[in-house]
């Protein structure tokens, strides 16, 4: 039995609408939160012990930092990637679907726009507790930050927004759950790789560092760095935050265009 595309209506964007969708997944999470806890706390460590004293015991100093610090930067920017992405994109997928959630949500008074932003919100402020989680393993591990990390959850939750509603873009455009290696090969392993995570982009190749910089995870990385050791100026700083801004108007913009076509077809 087919299920009939639901009617998407135009109206005024209702911030009180997202708010519910916020606390809709709130519930949902709290079901399974014990699974996102674990793999929150295995994952840092994991590469604590094989990139901070693997690599850490060859390379002495990074961009004047000890390439633990260096890295323990770079691996809570990558948990707020993994966290917020891969939610956007595979449960982007399996609502639209397999589950035909969206179905339901939009035959009451919710919009596209409304429901691509309350998910990318949810998103965005559980990869802020992810972050946290992060921050309290490189401490274990002997990393001393500045009292500016209290800005982590922030930093986390503006990136968190950006790449939930990319992830909710790419689940758009899929046609089966094997289109989830392509995402994957092409755009999130070149995204984390090629961000200043666990090295500099000084060095690389012209064309690659210019790729680098312009990743929105590079910005969230040099955002964290300033955060934890010390910002280097205001016009820096708010270049990142700028970046990340506009990166998120887009992505929640593509997202809504691509899965409001999703969903009409």
């Amino acid at each position: 039995m087919s299920v009939a595309p639901p009617q998407i209506t135009q109206r005024r964007f209702e911030p009180g609408v997202v708010a519910a969708i916020v606390y809709r997944e709130w519930r949902v999470f709290r079901r399974v939160w014990f699974s996102t806890a674990f793999g929150s706390i295995v994952e840092p460590i994991v590469f604590f012990i094989g990139f901070g004293f693997g690599f850490g015991a060859l390379i002495s100093e990074v961009a004047g930092l000890s390439y633990f610090e260096f890295m323990a930067t770079g691996t809570i920017a990558i948990g707020i990637m993994f966290s917020a992405l891969f939610p956007g994109l595979i449960n982007g997928y399996a609502r639209r679907t397999e589950k035909h959630l969206y179905d339901g949500q939009l035959a009451a008074p919710v919009s596209v726009a409304e429901l691509v932003a309350g998910e990318s919100l949810w998103n965005g402020l559980r990869v802020s507790v992810v972050a946290v989680v992060t921050l309290g393993v490189a401490f274990a591990f002997g990393v001393r930050m500045g009292p500016g990390v209290v800005l982590v959850p922030a930093i986390a939750v503006i990136t968190g927004f950006g790449l939930s509603a990319t992830g909710a873009a790419f689940a758009a455009k899929l046609r089966s759950w094997h289109g989830i290696d392509i995402v994957i090969g092409a755009v999130i392993a070149p995204m984390f790789v090629v961000a200043g995570t666990f090295f500099p982009l000084d060095g690389l190749p012209r064309w690659v560092e210019i790729v680098g910089r312009v990743n929105p995870l590079h910005h969230c990385v040099e955002l964290l760095r300033g955060a934890a050791f010390g910002f280097p100026g205001l016009g820096q700083t708010m270049l990142h935050v700028g970046a990340l801004l506009v990166f998120n108007l887009v992505a929640w913009l593509a997202a809504v265009r691509l899965v409001r076509r999703a969903l009409i077809d």
